[in-house]
């Protein structure tokens, strides 16, 4: 189940459409867990989700003999519910929020008092302990064996970190002429766009509100910031011509991608599709009528993050690491997310 089918869109276009992308991550960090005694079997192993890792780290819970413990986002709905509990997982959700970073900052907050009341209790930490890296070797070896002698560019939701820079890792090492481009939501401070709001949207698994250690800036080429219209005439255009039901993350990364393969048709563009679209039936398929046609839709393109402007902007990113987060973000969860716990 975890295989992608990898489906071409165009002569320049290949979705890689995914159950749920995370149970790469999840096996692989679970195991390893499991081999170095980190972690015994039995244990419950506890994160926060928004929906995708949910689901990975139950299956691997399930498959390994752990016990799970989610604390989810507003974005997890009925449907996941659902499933988490026959894999036997428990989930809390937080208060309902439209808002990024008042729903991770009480996911954050929930996962230090769990700690603090339950020390047997690993926590996963999805977002910071590389660990998450190392599942994306065998999706790797699946991209360079199945796309052949084509330069190849990635493009994909950042979110966490590991997905799309642990594929671009392994797949540089044998084909160093990859490139890698992020896809955010405004309102994230992972590539500098938190002063800008976008009230419609929580584009779950792409941005966040806090700093996360797993994301590897200096693996990026180029970034494409979309808000939710973007985001939402993406996935209605993946499903309209493609017959693909993907999430928001795959259209936005869709979008994106289109933009991309029309300046370089040399190159084979692999869109990441994370998950699919059941999470997202009311608040995008059941909407379709008000897409946007994507026809239509351009971005900015800008040099710097001082020229950052929405609806849609796209900037090279060069590869370069990017500053160390001021004294306000820190606070809102920096390096040490159980600093807001506390």
């Amino acid at each position: 189940m975890k295989t992608p089918a990898l489906v071409r869109l165009t002569d320049s276009l290949v979705l890689a459409r995914f159950e749920t992308m995370k149970i790469y991550s999840a096996l692989a960090a679970v195991r390893q867990l499991l081999e170095r005694g980190v972690v015994h079997p039995g244990q419950t192993l506890v994160d926060s989700s928004s929906g995708i890792y949910a689901y990975a780290l139950a299956l691997a819970c399930h498959r390994y003999g752990m016990r799970c413990h989610i604390v989810a986002s507003t974005t997890v709905d009925a449907t996941v519910r659902a499933q988490l509990e026959i894999l036997g997982a428990t989930m809390e959700q937080v208060t309902p929020s439209s808002n990024l970073k008042l729903d991770q900052e009480l996911r954050v907050r929930r996962i230090g008092q769990i700690l603090a009341e339950r020390p047997d209790v690993h926590w996963m930490r999805q977002y910071h302990d590389d660990i998450h890296y190392l599942g994306y070797r065998e999706f790797a070896d699946l991209v360079a064996a199945e796309l052949g002698d084509r330069p190849v560019t990635v493009v994909g939701g950042v979110g966490s970190g590991a997905s799309t820079g642990g594929l671009v890792e392994y797949l540089r090492r044998r084909l160093p002429s990859v490139r890698l481009v992020g896809v955010q939501p405004f309102g994230s401070v992972t590539f500098g766009s938190e002063r800008f709001q976008d009230p419609e949207a929580i584009i779950a698994g792409i941005g966040s509100s806090i700093v996360f250690d797993n994301v590897r800036h200096h693996l990026y080429d180029g970034i494409h910031w979309l808000d939710f219209a973007h985001a939402m005439a993406g996935t209605v255009a993946v499903m309209r011509e493609h017959a693909v039901f993907a999430g928001l993350s795959t259209g936005a990364s869709y979008l994106a991608a289109g933009w991309e393969a029309r300046r370089a048709p040399e190159r084979i563009h692999l869109v990441i599709g994370a998950d699919t679209g059941h999470r997202y039936v009311d608040r995008v398929f059941a909407r379709h009528r008000e897409a946007l046609d994507p026809g239509t839709l351009r971005p900015v393109e800008i040099a710097s993050l001082d020229e950052l402007a929405m609806p849609w902007s796209v900037m090279p990113w060069s590869r370069r690491r990017y500053p160390e987060p001021t004294t306000s973000s820190a606070a809102a969860g920096g390096a040490n997310p159980l600093e807001v716990a506390s």
